[in-house]
Parts: structure tokens; C-alpha cells; sequence
């Protein structure tokens, strides 16, 4: 397995922004199913974003899609997550992995097939204040 390193987190008021950004090393970039999950106090870590780094599609739940956004640099092997008018409730922490085997097909596939993703950075502390 390769490594993950995620970049960006903080410290914001409700209604600001941060981009996260995370890099991989181990891989070969361009064939794997790139995530976000994040993790807030006293919940389950889930699934929110998901790039399919081959043909470049993407996918944000829906609860998310009018203010989260992932993309990548294929060239800097970085996947990144733009978040706007952030809330309380976004608070958690936020990890980015890699699942090797899923990619090719649609960034929703690679949501669907979720239990691949096997691994994972240390994630980075995101806190929103109301």
C-alpha cells in the first residue's frame, strides 16, 4: 500500500471556507478511486467525495453538492476538497484515501464500493464555530 497525507484543515467561522488537499505516494496515481471521508464528534466516519482519478469523474453526496467540491492534479498526484460556507456540523476530522482496485469506471462507482478503500492518512482536524 501507498501512503496518504492530507494538508489544509483548521480552524473557521460558519460561512467560511478551507481546501483541503491530499497527496499520495506508491501509486501509480492515475488508477485509483480517490475519497473523503470525515468523522464528526460521537458519529461514524462516512464517505462524502469520491474521484475516479483515470477519467476524471467526480461525485459529492447530494446533502453536500451545493457546497462541497473534489477535484485533482494529476500532474502534482493531488486530490483536493473544496469547502464553502461551512456549519457547525462539518466540524470533524477529515481523511482522504485510496482504494486501487475500483477505479476506471465512474466516481459513483467508486462511492458504491466504498469497503475498498483500504488506505488511509491521518486525517486533519476540521472546526467550524458558529
Amino acid at each position: 500500500l501507498g501512503q496518504l497525507a492530507e494538508s489544509g484543515g483548521g480552524s473557521v467561522q460558519a460561512g467560511g471556507s478551507l481546501r483541503l488537499s491530499c497527496t499520495t505516494s506508491g501509486y501509480y496515481y492515475r488508477h485509483l478511486c480517490m475519497g473523503w471521508f470525515r468523522q464528526g464528534p460521537g458519529k461514524e466516519r462516512e464517505l462524502i467525495a469520491t474521484i475516479d482519478t483515470a477519467g476524471g469523474s467526480d461525485y459529492v453526496i447530494e446533502s453536500l453538492q451545493d457546497r462541497f467540491a473534489i477535484s485533482q492534479d494529476r500532474n502534482k498526484e493531488t486530490t483536493s476538497l473544496q469547502m464553502q460556507n461551512l456549519k457547525a456540523e462539518d466540524s470533524g476530522i477529515y481523511y482522504c484515501a485510496a482504494d486501487a482496485d475500483s477505479w476506471g469506471k465512474s466516481a459513483r462507482y467508486c462511492y458504491e464500493t466504498l469497503k475498498a478503500f483500504n488506505a488511509w492518512g491521518p486525517g486533519t482536524q476540521v472546526t467550524v464555530s458558529s
